[in-house]
Order: structure tokens, then sequence, then C-alpha cells
């Protein structure tokens, strides 16, 4: 995108964000409507029209310091503070997320979904809550998705209307336009946030059990491959990164990922990550060309964030042949994993038989995550992988959740043989 097509679209957001930030003090009683919005917004276009041309003119990026010097060369008289946090606002709608940037800088929001002008929702790890912060029209979150999927190097118009893509910052977006999207553009965003949980953390905030951490440190110390299900939003990517973290520091972590979302807190950890086609359908990297890009990479675990399509085969591959890993799946149930994993290697070209073989040499236990009716995220069960007498994968419930503790089931004792007797 060019710098004066990014300016001209930037400028009618800050604009648009300026009469919606004026509307809202006028409701409060704070200042008079009407004149003193369109004063307002006048100022801001002005502010944001001479700042971008001063980068442009300079060849600057819009840093906040940047944008703090092009404030002072166009002689606004501000005091220091006002500066920099007019420069803050400014950069935040020539690159940021402009009336949403706020949302995602609170640590507690996880995802921010905006679902029309007027019905921005967040998650705050409870149920979803309405915010107060709204756009002028459709027009206007229209061109947020844009300049967005443009900031990702992605592109979002007429004929391509849906973009699922990665910010900079490592914010997940995704949006869908009209017609596709009914009514008004759609977007989702989901915050990364910049360090893995603790098991110390998970256990405080109720998605581990008391002494469950015990199990779970154990299940890593003993290499043994694993899988973690669940629902979207049900937290696989944070507890899979907190266990990554526990690996000894001594081995090396190699992650495969379509987004890379994991963050482990390890000091040996290379990302891998996917790439869509360009706009001429070149240049498209898959996640099974990762996963056999990551296998010459000497990994002693072998990590794929998300299990979904063909990769899976090349995966339980691996597993076979030496290398310690692990994945998450999408699932209802820790006991539909073997079917849901089924359906993956069927549609790659792998016999059923052929996959159970695969599976129950490579996949020792399922740890399988819900979300419960209050937004809590909770460990709900953990099964062990055995073969039934039909030569099928099936896996038997070793734990479940209890406030108190794991509660043990019939495969708890098949569980704490592969654990060595460790975290019992």
């Amino acid at each position: 995108m060019s710098g004066g097509g990014a300016g001209g679209l930037l400028s009618s957001a800050l604009a648009e964000g300026a009469v919606h930030r004026g509307g809202e003090m006028a409701r409060r009683g704070e200042i008079p409507s009407g004149s003193a919005v369109s004063g307002r917004a006048g100022t801001e276009r002005g502010l944001l029209d001479g700042v971008r041309q001063w980068l442009a003119e300079q060849g600057h990026e819009p840093t906040a310091a940047r944008v703090a010097q092009a404030l002072r060369a166009q002689g606004r008289v501000l005091g220091h503070a006002e500066v920099l946090g007019a420069a803050e606002h400014l950069r935040s709608e020539l690159v940021g997320a402009g009336p949403l940037e706020a949302l995602l800088a609170d640590p507690a929001v996880t995802d921010v979904l905006v679902s029309g002008p007027d019905r921005v929702w967040v998650d705050r790890g409870r149920d979803l809550e309405l915010t107060g912060v709204t756009f002028p029209n459709g027009a206007a979150v229209r061109r947020l998705a844009q300049r967005l999927a443009a900031v990702a190097g992605r592109r979002l118009d007429d004929a391509h209307p849906w973009v699922d893509a990665r910010l900079p910052d490592g914010t997940r977006l995704h949006a869908v336009l009209p017609p596709v999207a009914v009514g008004s553009p759609y977007l989702s965003l989901r915050a990364v946030r910049p360090r893995a949980f603790t098991l110390a953390e998970l256990v405080a905030a109720g998605t581990i059990p008391p002494g469950g951490d015990r199990i779970l440190r154990a299940l890593i110390d003993s290499r043994l491959s694993f899988l973690i299900s669940g629902g979207t939003g049900s937290g696989k990517t944070t507890l899979l990164s907190a266990l990554l973290g526990l690996v000894a520091g001594t081995e090396r972590i190699v992650l495969a990922e379509d987004s890379a979302e994991l963050r482990p807190d390890h000091p040996h950890v290379v990302g891998l990550q996917a790439r869509p086609a360009n706009q001429e359908g070149a240049g498209l990297i898959t996640l099974q060309d990762l996963v056999r890009q990551a296998l010459r990479m000497r990994p002693d675990r072998l990590v794929v964030g998300e299990v979904r399509g063909p990769e899976v085969v090349h995966l339980l591959a691996a597993l076979n042949t030496g290398h310690g890993g692990c994945c998450t799946v999408h699932a209802n149930t820790a006991a539909d994993v073997p079917a849901r994993l089924e359906a993956l290697g069927t549609a790659a070209g792998l016999g059923r038989a052929a996959l159970h073989s695969q599976l129950a040499a490579a996949l020792s236990a399922v740890l399988h995550l819900v979300r419960d009716r209050t937004g809590r995220r909770r460990i709900a069960e953990v099964h062990v992988v055995e073969r039934s007498t039909s030569g099928l994968v099936v896996t038997v419930p070793a734990l479940r959740w209890s406030a108190g503790a794991f509660v043990h089931e019939d495969g708890w004792q098949r569980l704490s043989e592969l654990l060595g007797g460790a975290g019992t």
C-alpha cells in the first residue's frame, strides 16, 4: 500500500473516530455535540494529514518518536505530555487497531469481536461482554479491517472477501466482508500474550486441579507423546505453551504452526510458520510442508500447533521414529479424538488400519479441555490411548476433573505405569 493511499484511508478512520469520541463526550455532558465535534474532527484530520505528509517526505516509519517529531515539526503548541499522548493516539490510527486499540491493550482481554458498527464484544475469560466502543458505520469497520489486512501483507476486498492472518505484534486477525458477511463486515482479533502461563498460574486459575500439576510434570519428564483436545477458545494453546516450558533446557523444541501462537518459556525453541499463496497463487507453504522440514532440524520434541489436515500423516510417522512430540486438535471429547484423527488421515489418503496402527504406537495420552458456562477453562479429563480387541484405537478415561483433585478412573493404572509411578 502506498503512503498516499494509506494516508487517505487512515485519515477517514481518524475523523470517524474523532466524531465517535466527541459524541460520547457529548452524551456524558462534557462537551456540546454538533459544531464542537465537527471542529475537533477537523482538527484531528489536519493533524493526521500533516503527520502523514511529514513522514512520507522524510521517509520515516510511524514510530511513536517519529510521530511526536512530526507534530512538533508542524509547529503545534503542545506540552511534552500532550505531544506523547497525541503521538500515541495518531500512531494507533496510522498502524494500530484504531478504536479497538485500548481493548487489545487490556491484559484480561483474549478476543475482540466486531459483529457490527455498534456491536463490539470482548472476551475476558468469562462470558462475552458488549463494550461501549462503536464505529460510525459499516464502512468504517471495513476500512479498519482492510488496513489491518494490509499491515499483515494480505489482500481483503470484494474479490477476496475474507482474510485469516497474523499482525506484526502477534495478534490473530480474521475478517469477512459483505456479501459473505450479512449486514456488516465482521472482524475477529485474538490477542497473543507476551509470555506463557506457568503451571502454578493455571492451578490458581482453576484450569488444573490441585495436585494435577505433578501429573503433568511427570508427563513431560517421561517424554511421552500426547495430544491436547478441546473446542475453540478452550485453552489448548495456553496449556501446551505452559507444558512445553517444562521441557528440559537441553532439549530442542521445533514448532510447526499455521499461525505462530505458541510461546513457551524455553531456551531452545525454533518456530516454523505456514504461508498462504500470494495473489498470483504462488508461494504456498502448508503445515504439511513444515512438518517435513521440521524432521530435518533435529527436534527432540516436534510440536504441531494444531492438526487439521494431511500433516497428521507426517506427524504420526515422526512420532513412530523416535521423535517425541505433541499437538492440539479440535474435538468434542477425548473419546472422539481417534475418530477425528481417522477422518483427517483418510482425507490424506492413509488407510484406516494403517492410521490406527500408527496412532497406537505414536500417542500415549489425551488431555481434554472444556470451557464451562462461567467461561472457566479446565482440564475435564485425561485419557490413555489403547488398542481395542477390534484392532482400532480407543481412549480410556484415566483422570476426571474434580475441584479438589483429579479423580482416578479405569485407565489410571495404565497411565501411572507410563509415568513410571511419578506424579502419584
